[in-house]
C-alpha cells in the first residue's frame, strides 16, 4: 500500500535507540526525509550513518527536550535540516529513578516533576515550536507517545504512568486546538517492546531464574505470569513504526485525537 508519505518531513524525538530508530527506519523507508534526534551525538549519528547507508534522505539533531534551549536547537536543527517539518513524532521520553521498577514510596516528589518535564513538558515544547507552522501550511501530524501504563497503570513507576497519561490527555486538547486546519494530533500507547533495555530486562530475570542464555523461555514466562497479553509474542519496533506510519499519512486524515494502543492486548479496554 502506497501510504501517500514520499516527500514528507519528519523530526522523530528520541530517534537515536530503541522504539525510535524503528519509527525513523519505517518512515524513512516509506519515503520520508527523516530528522535523527537524540541527546547523545554519537549514538545518534550512528543512526544516520547507518540509514544514510541504506539510500535513506536523513539529517541530525542534538538537544535535550527537558529543556528549552535543548528542544529550540533541536526544532531549529530539524528546520534547517530540510527547510520544515510536516510531521512531528514526539517519542522522547524518560523517568527519573530510572533503574528498575519505583514503587510509590521510592519516587520522591522531585522523580515525579522530573518525569513529567522529561514526557509532558518536552512533548508541550516541540508542538509549540513546531506546530504553527503546519497550521500555516494546512497540513501536518502531532503524533504523542503514551504507554499502555498511561490507561493501565499498576503500583510500579507511578509517576511515569501519570506523565504519560497527562500525554494521552493533552492529545485530545491540540486535536481540538487545530481542529479545521488539516492537521490532526494522536497519541501512540506501546506495550512490551523488543529494546535494549527491555532484553536487559529479561536477561535479569534469566539471571534469578538460572535461565541464562535462554531468553525464549524467559520471554514465554513474563508473557505468562508477568504481562498477561492476549498475543503470545514481545511486540517489534516496527510494530510501532508501522503504526506511526500509517497515522502520520494522508490516508490517516480522518483520524484525530485518538489513542491507539499497541501492547498485544496487555490493557485491553473499551474507547
Amino acid at each position: 500500500m502506497d501510504l501517500q508519505l514520499a516527500g514528507k518531513r519528519a523530526l522523530v524525538t528520541g530517534s537515536s535507540s530503541g522504539i525510535g530508530i524503528g519509527i525513523a527506519e519505517v518512515l524513512a523507508e516509506e519515503g520520508v526525509q527523516v530528522v535523527v534526534h537524540g541527546r547523545n551525538r554519537q549514538r545518534a549519528e550512528a543512526v544516520v550513518a547507518d540509514l544514510r547507508g541504506k539510500g535513506h534522505d536523513v539529517a541530525l539533531a542534538i538537544g535535550d527536550l527537558a529543556t528549552d534551549d535543548g528542544a529550540r536547537a533541536t526544532a531549529d536543527a530539524a528546520l534547517a535540516a530540510f527547510g520544515g517539518i510536516d510531521i512531528l513524532v514526539n517519542n522522547a521520553g524518560g523517568r527519573s529513578s530510572d533503574a528498575g521498577t519505583v514503587e510509590w514510596d521510592g519516587a520522591a516528589p522531585e522523580d515525579w516533576i522530573d518525569t513529567y518535564n522529561k514526557n509532558a513538558v518536552a512533548t508541550v515544547r516541540m508542538v509549540r515550536l513546531l506546530a504553527p507552522a503546519m497550521k500555516e501550511r494546512g497540513w501536518g501530524r502531532l503524533i504523542q507517545f503514551a504507554s499502555s501504563a498511561a490507561n493501565s497503570p499498576n503500583a510500579g513507576i507511578p509517576h511515569y504512568a501519570a506523565a504519560k497519561a497527562a500525554i494521552a490527555n493533552l492529545t485530545v486538547s491540540l486535536s481540538r486546538a487545530y481542529a479545521m486546519t488539516g492537521v490532526t494530533a494522536n497519541t501512540v500507547s506501546p506495550g512490551m517492546i523488543a529494546t535494549p533495555a527491555v532484553d536487559e530486562w529479561f536477561d535479569n530475570i534469566a539471571a534469578q531464574k538460572g535461565w541464562e542464555n535462554d531468553r525464549a523461555r524467559t520471554q514465554k514466562w513474563a508473557l505468562e505470569n508477568l504481562l498477561h497479553q492476549t498475543v503470545d509474542r514481545v511486540g517489534q519496533v516496527r510494530d510501532i513504526g508501522a503504526m506511526v506510519a500509517y497515522l502520520c499519512s494522508p490516508l490517516a486524515d480522518f483520524v484525530n485525537g485518538a489513542n491507539f494502543r499497541i501492547d498485544g492486548g496487555r490493557s485491553p479496554g473499551v474507547n
